[in-house]
C-alpha cells in the first residue's frame, strides 16, 4: 500500500514541476524505466533515491515523507 502511495506522490510531484520520467532519471542519476516503476508502486526506493529524488523535484526528503504520512492516514 506504501509504495503505491509513494508512487501517487512521485508522480504528482514530477508533473507539478513539469518534467518527464526521462528527465526526472536523468537528473537524479536514475533510470527512467526505474522511475515509471516507482510511479507505478512496483518498487519501493532507499534512502539514499528519495534523497536523489528530492532534490531533483526541489522539495526536502522530510516533505515527501510528510506527503506520504498524509496519504497513508487518510486511507483508513
Amino acid at each position: 500500500m506504501l509504495e503505491n502511495f509513494f508512487g501517487q506522490v512521485l508522480k504528482k510531484l514530477r508533473e507539478e514541476r513539469g518534467i518527464s520520467q526521462e528527465n526526472l532519471g536523468h537528473n537524479s542519476g536514475l533510470d527512467r524505466t526505474y522511475i515509471s516503476l516507482l510511479e507505478r508502486g512496483l518498487r519501493v526506493p532507499t534512502i539514499v533515491t528519495l534523497f536523489k529524488l528530492a532534490k531533483v523535484l526541489d522539495k526536502k526528503p522530510s516533505e515527501i515523507i510528510s506527503l506520504l504520512e498524509n496519504l497513508n492516514e487518510n486511507s483508513d
